[in-house]
């Protein structure tokens, strides 16, 4: 178990993360890649990555450049993550190839001690091996992430809809108390589950403050650095639901059909903002069990996405959703203006 010490300092600096950490994307993919636990959840990402790797003839340095390096145990070097990727792929890029050598060789001894790591990863410590290194990761990131970065981006999206919703009703002890079964707040320690294997160990944020950093291919424990040293982040997983509730694209007829209606309409609208079923079966004037009805078909066409929050679940728009909603907009602003007076 991982102990984070908050003062009221901490309380005060503590941020969830705008947006999906693309090196940390990067890393948490290459665990799904070698494992089945939860594959269920990643049923079609991994179809589709394994196919895009084969099309674009990754496969071969997947296995033999980046799994050895970012093994799915309890280490993994911390500058393959640094904190300046929560900033964009290339920050995150420019930090990895700036990394003194001595750093980069102390983690891959750490590496080394704890489960192996290959004779090769030794010229990591050169700037121009860590360069052909980042290439490697920029073609894995834009074969197998991208394609899937806009449900990855909604599904953030949402998360951070839900902890908003915690830190309006509880401040940020609220927030942290919804972070999900793997994270238990006890004021002011907030105990992270980690892996079996890791010993348990206690961070003092010490006026840091720290960023929250919900993860889409994170599975299970959080993640935090090895080194206390590094400025305070915690990666975290979505709660997941099984493929087959996910919208589908087999039909979308169908689910477009279930759109028709005021009620629907409302929900969308509701929905753009964060709204809970309650909240949409008031603004619709409908039942709790019709509002409900509603916002399963909306998410059934790929227009909201739907994620707990403590005992109530939390409806936002997906991009299709927000495009949708923001072209029938613009649509009633032409008509308006287009109509006499």
């Amino acid at each position: 178990m991982l102990r984070i010490h908050f003062t009221d300092a901490d309380l005060a600096r503590t941020r969830i993360a705008p947006a999906p950490d693309p090196l940390f994307e990067i890393t948490a993919s290459l665990h799904r890649l070698q494992t089945r636990t939860g594959r269920w959840a990643y049923a079609g990402w991994y179809r589709t990555a394994r196919e895009r790797m084969r099309e674009q003839r990754l496969e071969r340095v997947v296995r033999s450049v980046l799994l050895p390096v970012y093994p799915r145990a309890a280490y993994f070097p911390d500058f393959l993550n640094p904190v300046d990727a929560v900033d964009g792929l290339d920050a995150g890029f420019e930090s990895i190839l700036a990394t003194p050598a001595e750093r980069v060789r102390e983690e891959l001894g750490i590496l080394d001690r704890t489960v192996g790591a290959p004779a090769w990863s030794g010229r990591l410590a050169e700037y121009g091996m860590r360069r052909q290194f980042v290439g490697v990761l920029r073609a894995y990131h834009e074969a197998v992430i991208v394609p899937h970065a806009e449900h990855v981006q909604a599904r953030i999206e949402a998360e951070r809809a839900a902890r908003g919703r915690g830190l309006l009703d509880g401040g940020v002890e609220g927030m942290l108390a919804g972070l999900g079964p793997m994270l238990r707040w006890r004021p002011p320690v907030l105990e992270v589950s980690y892996p079996r294997q890791a010993e348990d160990r206690d961070l003092h944020l010490n006026g840091r403050g720290i960023t929250l950093v919900p993860s889409y291919f994170n599975w299970g424990e959080p993640v935090a650095y090895a080194d206390p040293g590094l400025p305070p982040v915690l990666w975290y997983s979505l709660l997941h639901e099984p493929e087959a509730r996910r919208p589908s694209a087999d039909d979308p007829g169908r689910s477009l059909t279930n759109l028709l209606g005021r009620a629907r309409a409302v929900a969308l609208h509701t929905a753009s903002g964060g709204a809970t079923t309650g909240e949409i079966a008031r603004a619709a004037g409908v039942s709790a069990s019709a509002a409900s009805r509603h916002a399963t078909a909306l998410r059934d066409a790929g227009l909201v996405t739907t994620v707990r929050n403590g005992r109530t679940v939390l409806h936002t728009l997906t991009p299709t959703g927000a495009s949708l909603l923001r072209a029938a907009r613009r649509r009633t602003n032409e008509d308006a203006a287009g109509t006499p007076a």
